[in-house]
């Protein structure tokens, strides 16, 4: 049987790099075939097929033999055999399709992408009936997306594997702040890491990025949320490095929901399963805001992109300096620190005239003295030791990324992991090179 290509995600997706060119009806289309494709609708417990009956007789060497006519089957006249025609080979084609990793992982790709970037396409709507359609078209996205990933983890009730860890969950947090209002909430879906995969971490919730986030909630004009001197002639840009769950990330969009200047808010990681499962809490957090919502009390979005931080890119969203860097609990290798710094002086906005200080980048780490994961907290004031960035000399006129400022903080009560003793909370930023640390 030849292969029915038009099945596969990798043609039958329109490129979402395309999004604004694609039609409402195109993309609820491909959408509804995703979903049929890997979620197909069950059958009825029983089903009758019609029967099929050819006209052979059993002993006759002049007949072909069809393969499923044998001395045993029944006969309703002597000689004669019905046979049952079914269609085996289709069935067994799409399950092949649907254990494709290939074609998976470009499935979960394609709806973290569309999830991201639909609220552009969503407001280009032609009209209210479309935007409304549209804004559908992201809710069944973002169902799709989080079916992905619970096909993607052991059962909830699986027992819990050697290494200790947990089942999926959705984990709610309250951080009080002192900006008028209710505290704030956040809802965040926990996954089971992927065994022998470090890069999986951000799946979870991890005590560091929670004792970051009240520290910020508490005070956000100390960690530049908004910063002092804030950019008057364009939006603020804050990047979160490793965002796992997205917890900074969708706390900065619901502090700065008052800002004149809409922000502009980009969460990062690099392993796709925790990407796919970002988007979900961004979603879910930040839902699309509604046709008749106040520009006043809806929060910006967050957009989830891929970043390496081996090889950081510069491409469009992140073609322009940021004004703040948020990172919680990123070092789990030796390499780590010494990457980040790398990403760090590419995408951090650097001091001028206007803005001596430049941007800044607060980084919340754990501090291990047991497992595999000991004393990598040392690594960072290695890496960020002032010197200039890759391929610029130490001429008067350089600028090197050094820690301003580095604070201990203790391990509370029912907060982190059995391997986290505390942690340190760093302050780092632009300064001339050769300049000793404070």
């Amino acid at each position: 049987m030849a292969t029915n290509y038009s099945n596969h995600p990798t043609v039958f997706l329109p490129p979402i790099g395309r999004l604004s060119s694609q039609s409402t009806e195109g993309m609820s289309n491909a959408i509804a075939k995703l979903r049929t494709l890997y979620w197909p609708p069950p059958l009825p417990a029983e089903i009758t097929l019609p029967k099929r009956t050819i006209l052979t007789k059993i002993h006759d060497s002049a007949a072909p033999d069809s393969g499923y006519a044998s001395a045993e089957d029944d006969e309703d006249d002597e000689g004669i055999t019905h046979v049952t025609i079914t269609a085996d080979g289709d069935a067994e084609y799409l399950e092949v399709l649907r254990a494709d990793t290939l074609e998976h992982e470009f499935a979960v790709r394609w709806t973290t992408g569309f999830i991201s970037r639909s609220d552009p396409w969503i407001e280009s709507a032609p009209c209210e009936d479309e935007r409304t359609a549209r804004a559908q078209l992201l809710d069944d996205a973002t169902a799709l997306l989080s079916a992905f990933i619970g096909d993607e983890t052991p059962d909830n009730d699986s027992e819990e594997d050697e290494e200790g860890a947990e089942p999926a969950m959705v984990r709610v947090f309250t951080f009080p702040t002192t900006l008028e209002g209710k505290p704030i909430e956040v809802h965040l879906h926990d996954a089971p890491m992927l065994e022998d995969d470090h890069t999986s971490v951000g799946l979870q919730s991890w005590g560091s990025c929670i004792r970051f986030g009240k520290r910020i909630c508490a005070a956000p004009a100390h960690f530049s949320l908004p910063p002092p001197h804030r950019p008057r002639d364009r939006p603020l840009r804050i990047l979160e490095l490793g965002a796992g769950t997205g917890l900074l990330s969708i706390l900065a969009a619901k502090l700065l929901r008052d800002e004149e200047r809409t922000p502009t808010i980009i969460a990062t990681d690099f392993h796709p399963d925790v990407l796919a499962n970002l988007s979900i809490n961004v979603c879910a957090n930040l839902p699309p805001p509604l046709l008749s919502s106040s520009p006043s009390t809806t929060p910006p979005a967050v957009q989830v992109h891929p970043l390496d931080w081996e090889s950081p890119t510069t491409a469009p969203p992140l073609d322009e300096p940021f004004d703040v860097i948020l990172a919680a609990d990123v070092i789990y290798h030796p390499q780590h620190a010494s990457w980040i710094r790398g990403c760090v002086e590419a995408l951090l906005r650097r001091p001028t005239p206007a803005d001596p200080s430049g941007g800044v980048f607060w980084m919340f780490n754990a501090v291990r003295q047991v497992g595999r994961h000991e004393g990598l907290e040392g690594s960072v004031p290695r890496a960020f030791d002032g010197s200039p960035p890759s391929g610029e000399g130490k001429g008067k006129e350089g600028m090197g990324l050094r820690i301003l400022e580095m604070e201990e903080a203790g391990k509370e009560v029912g907060v982190g992991r059995a391997d986290e003793c505390g942690y340190r909370l760093f302050r780092i930023g632009w300064v001339p090179v050769g300049v000793e640390s404070t």
